[in-house]
């Protein structure tokens, strides 16, 4: 991961990304113990997001690196990484607000717990449910924390839903 980490940081340095924060399961192994994943997610903040390849700049990028595209991801030692663009309200206050962690040395912005849940909220699968539920009972985030978010980004209503499904019954 530390090679994931160089990567972005230099992305960010010559100015390809505006910024950058690691999210998904990846991030999620921050705050919780350690989950199955076989890439790494990470938001993106690009200087030109109009146009219908907004990511050829940073493959481009990382081609001259030395790292090759892999499907939809880019191969970075062992990880494939995928770069997302920012693509709603939630992901552009997650990606501001991400805290940078250390790894081996090399600064790493990560999405912060709560808006790692939120995120997941928003959409919705199975696996983002056991995340949210991962992130709650680590402590990493607090219902109240989740439920003030969401009601900011219009999710309460899910919020409810899931509480009502997955923790008013615990």
């Amino acid at each position: 991961m530390k090679e994931v980490a160089l990567l972005l940081n230099a992305m960010r340095q010559a100015g390809v990304i505006l910024d950058y924060a690691l999210f998904g399961a990846a991030a999620q192994m921050r705050y919780t113990e350690a989950v199955a994943t076989f890439d790494a997610d990470v938001l993106v903040g690009l200087p030109s997001p109009e146009g219908l390849d907004v990511l050829r700049p940073l493959y481009d990028f990382c081609r001259q690196q030395g790292w090759q595209p892999e499907g939809e991801a880019i191969r970075v030692g062992a990880w494939p990484v995928q770069l997302i663009p920012v693509f709603s309200v939630l992901t552009r206050e997650a990606l501001a607000a991400a805290e940078t962690a250390d790894f081996d040395g090399v600064p790493f912005r990560v999405v912060s717990a709560v808006h790692l849940a939120v995120i997941a909220l928003s959409v919705g699968r199975a696996k983002d449910f056991a995340r949210i539920l991962s992130l709650l009972d680590a402590g990493a985030v607090t219902r109240a924390g989740v439920a003030c978010l969401a009601e900011r980004h219009g999710l309460l209503e899910a919020w409810q839903r899931f509480e009502n499904r997955f923790l008013d019954e615990r």
